[in-house]
């Protein structure tokens, strides 16, 4: 099934979740890396997301550890927005429910009731069901850098996005195929990319 974590219905902690599955130009999924910078003081830590450029930027006050593309919820099932915090993390999630359980959602960070930042196809578009969706290089450094309680802010738009969205380095996942069902069902699926997932600045 081609782009079957475009719609996902996952079944959590007795919470329903329909689950989808985002410098100038765009780029090709595999040549996408992104550096991570690793913190001075892990609890000045912050998150946040600008909902209209899909701008997603870790800070540690007014240093930028790390700034990637996210793909956001579509018209009709937007992120929710607001202040909220990083309760729940699960590197190794796997979908609970039927039809297709055990569909991987890697590097699970639960910021919400049923709505977490995860890794999967990033679309330039908003196009998931509420959730945040990250590449995998992505997705495998914010779960690296966040801890439970970590402050999570969401908004249409961020005085960030003025000051360092050209560090946001475009990607265009929409095309891309399903990886084979084997590889995704396999335990090696959760096996970190390559290299350090922060480097020191």
């Amino acid at each position: 099934m081609r782009h079957i974590s475009r719609l996902l219905l996952l079944c959590a902690g007795g919470s329903l979740l329909l689950l989808t599955g985002c410098q100038t130009g765009h780029v090709a999924s595999g040549s996408y890396h992104v550096t991570a910078y690793r913190p001075h003081d892990p609890s000045k830590v912050k998150v946040k997301l600008s909902t209209s450029t899909q701008n997603l930027f870790v800070m540690e006050g007014d240093r930028v550890l790390m700034a990637v593309q996210a793909n956001v919820g579509k018209p009709g099932a937007p992120t929710p927005h607001g202040h909220f915090t990083i309760y729940s993390k699960q590197k190794e999630r796997r979908r609970q429910s039927e039809p297709d359980r055990g569909y991987p959602m890697a590097y699970w960070c639960e910021f919400a009731p049923a709505y977490g930042f995860h890794e999967g196809f990033v679309w330039p578009v908003p196009h998931t069901h509420g959730c945040v969706r990250l590449h995998r290089e992505a997705a495998a450094r914010l779960f690296a850098l966040v801890r439970i309680g970590t402050p999570v802010e969401i908004a249409g738009s961020l005085p960030e996005d003025k000051e360092y969205g050209k560090l946001v380095r475009r990607l265009d996942q929409s095309r891309d195929p399903d990886p084979p069902r084997s590889q995704m069902m396999s335990a090696s699926w959760f096996n970190d990319p390559p290299g350090p997932l922060l480097v020191d600045q």
